[in-house]
């Protein structure tokens, strides 16, 4: 199952996917990744199975019990194109090793940009949040004006470039929250879990949560199966 996931993409968002590049340990090693978590726990012992059972129930002690050293034996690595939106709140969380691609060296092409399919309408309760979203009528007008300002935009950042000026300042015509980014992105499993935790949630940005979502819903659960059975039992449980 692991091996079948690396090279593996979810289209996400308008123009976003986030793709498997690389898994630790490696399908290759015929060792699964809850085993390897197992086998860490038990360094002392020469890190040998013990059978399914008993390597299942250590591993739920572990996470239950918070002794989570052991998941950062397992690694992922992505590819994610996201919106700088995304990519604002995403880097926050420090414990990730990122990679990004340098509008220094690389053109913007002209749909390199973000078009939300609904508006939402900000919170009463939540100064940082959104809640419902605007009628029909204005939900088409913000999106024709936003992709208006988009085209102008670009039409101005073409013309820098085409009249000399640097890619590192022609990109300030660009608006900067909607950008599409492709980054580079490694984590080990105990740090996936807290973004996930946090990310997930239903008070998350959808714009990050439909990210968090895809890598659990795709990558993580399928890779470690018996560490997201602990980690809807013990941590998403309790934060309900």
């Amino acid at each position: 199952m692991s091996e079948s996931l690396i090279g593996k993409r979810i289209d996400i968002l308008d123009k976003g996917f986030v793709e498997l590049l690389d898994l630790m340990p490696h399908p290759a090693t015929d060792v699964s990744g809850d085993l390897a978590i197992v086998n860490a726990a038990r360094v002392s012992f020469m890190g040998e199975s013990k059978g399914d059972d008993k390597d299942r129930k250590l591993l739920f002690y572990l996470l239950r019990n918070q002794h989570t050293s052991p998941f950062e034996m397992v690694e992922f690595k992505f590819r994610v194109r996201a919106p700088v939106v995304t990519w604002w709140q995403w880097v926050r969380h420090r414990t990730w090793n990122f990679n990004a691609q340098s509008g220094r060296y690389t053109a913007f092409e002209e749909t390199d940009y973000y078009v939300p399919s609904v508006w939402r309408k900000q919170s009463a309760n939540n100064k940082q949040a959104s809640e419902g979203e605007v009628d029909e009528d204005t939900n088409a007008r913000l999106t024709a004006d936003l992709i208006a300002h988009y085209e102008q935009g670009f039409k101005l950042y073409a013309a820098a470039l085409a009249a000399g000026v640097s890619k590192e300042m022609a990109r300030l015509y660009l608006p900067g929250f909607s950008v599409y980014y492709t980054w580079v992105t490694k984590v080990d499993a105990h740090n996936l879990m807290h973004f996930l935790r946090l990310r997930m949630a239903s008070d998350a940005q959808y714009e990050i949560r439909v990210y968090a979502q895809a890598i659990y819903d795709h990558f993580f659960k399928p890779a470690l199966p018996w560490t997201a059975e602990a980690f809807e039992e013990y941590i998403l449980k309790a934060q309900e």
